[in-house]
């Protein structure tokens, strides 16, 4: 038969005090290592000490330092929580004179200390270009509202966009989320939800949505343009992109209305297009940091493959307009990439590289993204319609494509060094 653990303390153990120093003031070289080694300089009057927690954050050169500290027991026997107090309020007298920082004293228990909050800790990721107190006021809220507890706040970049990184525990991930994304529309912030763990920082994949995503505008609405039928293809794409029309079916549609098109339209409308802003600093990024990037479109290989080549991708998957006679015929050639050929391309392509599903990353605008956005580890709508934002994990309302970074966690420092 197992043995029980033993318990942690008898009953009749003396509680053994604890104290928080906090420790705030302008940032300078030595005031972590003066605390600390006053802490360690334990004899007569100064009972020995264990660090039990340590936070801290600099913020704009202010200095916050947060430190509890258990007593020991001394030569004399255990040491009551009135002696341990008088002796780190002399500490801290000391430590603030060296150093010309503030120093507090107060008692404190083992309250959060001992015990796991309820759940997995949370990532919630404010993004804005600015980012209103309203909504860092509104988050705080929602989370509290759901009992979930804000352990730590960090700031992720300052440029193109504002975001901050808030470590969440006590909150279960679907009422989180569900809480943070009436904020995100009442105050016009983008608010995004990741697991804490080693998952976030092991995506190895990404695949990017073409058209209104990597580029701006639709590659197929250009070239209706050049053949005189752009309000009808436009209707069409418009119903597609909402859910409204099954996406092969309407490609069809489309796709028929530029038979007699010349393939030279094909060039003017790849050398016309326009990268979304922070395409290439995503692409860049990520590259150094040993992702395998590439594009999964609705759209045309003729558009998509000098693309990829360009953008030195290493993977690309579209459909393919007919040629004859130097003219578009109307039709398609091969199988059609619609929504769920898109998931499929992403799952083909995650297994040639031999990474996990769960170490992808999509990103997409569209109804025919769902699929590949829901298959991915974390699908991420980039300027999408309601209905795309509400069934994909997360959602991005910024122009600017390399936001995704800080949806990933890493900062604005890690990326200069990565590019």
């Amino acid at each position: 038969m197992p043995l029980d653990p033993a318990p942690r303390t008898s009953p009749t153990a003396v509680p053994t005090p604890r104290a928080l120093l906090t420790v705030s003031g302008g940032d300078r070289p030595g005031v972590t290592a003066k605390l600390f080694a006053a802490l360690a300089a334990a004899g007569g009057e100064r009972p020995p000490v264990e660090v039990v927690d340590v936070e801290q954050v600099v913020v704009h050169g202010q200095l916050v330092l947060g430190v509890v500290v258990g007593a020991l027991p001394a030569e004399g026997g255990p040491v009551g929580e009135g002696r341990f107090l008088a002796a780190l309020e002399r500490l801290a007298v000391e430590v603030s004179e060296a150093t010309g920082v503030r120093v507090q004293v107060e008692s404190a228990d083992d309250t959060g200390l001992d015990a796991a909050p309820e759940g997995r800790p949370h990532h919630v990721i404010l993004l804005g270009r600015p980012v209103p107190p309203e909504a860092v006021a509104g988050a705080a809220s929602a989370i509290a509202g759901i009992g979930g507890n804000i352990e730590a706040i960090r700031r992720l970049s300052d440029y193109p966009v504002t975001s901050f990184e808030l470590t969440v525990s006590g909150a279960e991930a679907t009422a989180l989320r569900t809480a943070l994304a009436s904020v995100a529309t009442t105050t016009g912030a983008d608010i995004a939800v990741e697991q804490v763990g080693l998952a976030r920082r092991s995506k190895r994949l990404i695949v990017l949505d073409v058209d209104s995503t990597l580029v701006r505008g639709e590659v197929i609405d250009e070239l209706a343009a050049r053949a005189g039928r752009a309000a009808e293809v436009a209707r069409i794409t418009a119903a597609a992109m909402n859910g409204e029309l099954d996406f092969a079916q309407s490609l069809r549609a489309r796709v028929a209305a530029l038979a007699g098109l010349p393939v030279e339209v094909l060039d003017e409308v790849r050398a016309a297009l326009v990268l979304t802003p922070g395409a290439r600093t995503l692409i860049r990024t990520l590259k150094r940091l040993g992702f395998r990037c590439g594009i999964v479109s609705g759209g045309f290989t003729q558009i998509t493959d000098p693309l990829a080549e360009e953008l030195g991708l290493d993977f690309a998957a579209a459909n393919t307009l007919e040629v004859a006679d130097g003219r578009l015929t109307g039709g398609l050639v091969g199988e059609i990439v619609d929504r769920a050929g898109k998931a499929r391309a992403l799952v083909r392509f995650a297994d040639e590289y031999g990474i996990p599903l769960d170490q992808t990353v999509a990103v997409g605008d569209g109804a025919n993204d769902l699929d590949m956005l829901n298959a991915a580890g974390l699908g991420i709508a980039f300027n999408a319609k309601p209905y795309v934002r509400e069934q994909a994990h997360t959602a991005l309302n910024q122009p600017y494509l390399d936001a995704v970074l800080q949806v990933l966690g890493f900062t604005r420092d890690e990326v200069l060094d990565a590019v």
